[in-house]
This record gives C-alpha cells, structure tokens and sequence, in this order.
C-alpha cells in the first residue's frame, strides 16, 4: 500500500478514536482544555522547531502579504456567491457568514498535515503566511464587526481605540505570536536547533511529538454537525474551497508556480477551516444585543457555531485527500478543476431548490389551466 495512503488512514484512525471518546469527553470545558494544548504549548513548540530550520529570504517575507490578499479578495468578493447559498442579503446570517468565511485557521485544519506529508520547511512557510491570516483576523475582522455593530444601533459614543487596543494586546500576548517573533529573531542573527540549550530544544522537541494526534483527537471530539441550516452551510463552505481553489490555479499560473510542494501548501492553506477568532468578535457583539430579539441582531451566534462545526472536519478531509493524492495536484490547471468542481458541488443544493420550484409552478399553472378549462365547460 502506498505510504502516503497508510500515513492518511492513520490520520483518519485517530479522528475515530477522538469520535469513539466523545461519550468521555462530556463538557465543554474539557473539549477547551485539549484545545489550549495545542495552541498554546504544541503547536508553538512545533511552528518555533520548523522556523529554525529555514533561511528567510525576500519570498518567504512575502507570504504574509499574500495570505492576507486572500483575506481581503475572499471578504469583498465572496458576497456575490452568498445568493446561491439562500442567505438572504443584509441579515444576520448574512453578516455571520460574511465575517466567518474570509477567515482562516490552519493551525487546527492545516498545519499538522503540512507538516506530515511536506515536512517542516513548508509548516515554515505556512507558519509565515498566517501571521498575514491573523492580522486580518484579529484586527480588520474586530473593526468590520464593531462597525457593522455600530452602525445597526447606531451607536457613536463607544471608545473603539481602546477596544482595539485591548485585541493587540490580545495577539502579541498569544503564544504562537511570540513564539513566531522569537524564532524570526533567532534565526536572523544565525541560531539553529543545535545552537539551543539541550533542555530548552528537547522540551520544545517533545512538544512539538504531541501536536498531530491531539489535532486529530480533538477534530473526532469536536466535530458536531447539527441538522439545522446545514444544506446553507454546506453549500456556503463548498463555494468557498471553490473560489479558493480557483483563485489558487489563476495565482499558481499567473506565478507560474512550478514546484508541486509550493502547489500543495498553498491550496492547503487556503483551504483551512473558519477561524474561531471571528466568532469571537461575534460573541462580544452578541454580549451587547442581549436584549434584542433574534432576527434583529448583528450577528446570528447559532449559525456561526453550525458554521464552524462543519468547516472544522470538511477542511481537514479536503487537505488530507488533496496531499494525500499523489502527483494529481502539480499544475494550475488541475487546482483551476478542482475549484470548478467545489464551486458545482456548493452550487448543487441552489440548483435543486430552483429546480423544484421550477416543477412545482409548472404544476400549479397546469392545474389552474385544467380548473379553468373545467369551469368553462361546465358553464358552457
């Protein structure tokens, strides 16, 4: 059997394993627990090792820059998608969905598979890219959600520096961050692994061991999909991997982007599920519309958790197949595929409603015209 294929069902027996604990794993708390683990202490171990065994040069200062034109291309153009997930425009649901989807977190859905199938110099290269991820995810998406806060309550007299200033203090206190400029630090002045105390790099080492089966654990322990909504977001999250994976093939071509690892990573990346952090500015907002009724608040708090909830295990089993698939992915033109293909399956529950629409007023003018030809005749 191929080693690649083996190394994927390894990956899918520790979901399972993480879907058979959930009936000891009762409370939230618990679930919040394995999650800070990760991103506190595993995955910062590991995205630190990986930085000290690459050379930073102009391109790999450049990933930042990209990421967040991700961001930005995925939060102003995506919107035009929206009507082919039946959200209707300028509703909660729609703000929700508007600020959920240009987000990305790869350290959950990403990273550890990176760094199985492609090795630490590309966790290197997607570790650069998401701090780009994180400035718009932590500070542009914050303001976006505060304005559109603002504007429906028309509020003016709220103080939005010191509400800002409170979120960069929050993103140069996280660990990861520190540990990314630490490690940048380092390495521009010449430090490796072996330049380290041994306590220090074995600690971080052992860390480091620990991050791809508590990922996965926690992907089988987390994954919660709820009936309601769930034909809107599967729609809303096949559109997006569709644009991205169309946005990917254009770049990789325009780029000219030879190198299949190079292709990998990027789509991978792009690929990664919703952030948590948006959801979190939707939480802050939501402290403040307490007393508001449902459908008149900023946010829809429910659809953002049914958002996430799927986006988490859809992302990790579209990175696994697409670096799990050989040489299927080296060229821009089999990413540009694979987005028109996402782009149809999202589009597919649209298409299906429109279609039984469709039927269903043919019917309903076929049995008019037959009580209409029945009335007549019975009058004639």
């Amino acid at each position: 059997m191929d080693y690649t294929l083996q190394k994927t069902f390894t990956f899918l027996l520790f979901i399972g394993i993480g879907l058979l604990l959930k009936l000891k794993f009762g409370s939230k708390e618990e679930l919040t627990g394995i999650k800070k683990i990760i991103l506190n202490l595993a995955l910062p171990a590991t995205i630190f090792i990986a930085l000290l065994g690459v050379q930073i040069d102009a391109a790999l200062l450049s990933l930042p820059f990209l990421a967040l034109a991700l961001n930005i291309l995925l939060f102003l153009l995506f919107p035009y998608l929206m009507p082919l997930t039946g959200i209707k425009r300028d509703t909660p649901e729609y703000r929700t969905a508007r600020l959920l989807v240009p987000s990305l977190a790869p350290g959950l859905s990403c990273f550890p598979f990176v760094l199985e199938f492609l090795g630490e110099a590309y966790l290197a290269k997607a570790a650069m890219a998401d701090l780009g991820n994180k400035v718009f995810v932590l500070i542009i998406l914050y303001l976006v959600a505060m304005n559109w806060y603002y504007s429906k309550r028309a509020i003016t007299d709220q103080s939005r520096a010191a509400k800002l200033k409170s979120l960069t203090m929050a993103m140069i206190s996280e660990p990861v961050n520190i540990f990314i400029v630490i490690a940048l630090i380092l390495v521009f002045f010449g430090f490796k692994m072996e330049s380290l105390p041994f306590f220090i790099s074995d600690t971080l080492t052992r860390l480091s061991v620990i991050m791809t089966p508590l990922v996965l654990l926690f992907i089988g322990l987390a994954v919660k999909i709820k009936k309601e909504q769930i034909y809107k977001i599967f729609s809303l999250l096949f559109l997006r991997a569709g644009f991205v994976g169309i946005l990917s093939g254009v770049f990789i071509l325009i780029a000219k982007v030879e190198v299949q690892q190079d292709i990998l990573v990027l789509l991978s990346f792009g690929l990664s599920a919703c952030s948590f952090w948006p959801f979190s500015h939707i939480a802050v907002v939501g402290s403040q519309e307490m007393d508001i009724k449902k459908k008149h608040k900023t946010f829809n708090a429910t659809f953002g958790v049914n958002i996430l909830a799927l986006s988490f295990p859809l992302s990790t089993v579209l990175i696994l197949g697409i670096l799990s698939s050989g040489n299927l992915f080296s060229n821009g033109y089999s990413v540009l595929v694979l987005g028109l293909i996402f782009s149809f399956v999202g589009a597919v529950p649209y298409l299906v409603k429109q279609l039984f629409k469709t039927r269903k007023k043919v019917g309903q003018k076929k049995a008019d015209w037959v009580i209409y030809k029945t009335t007549r005749t019975e009058t004639t």
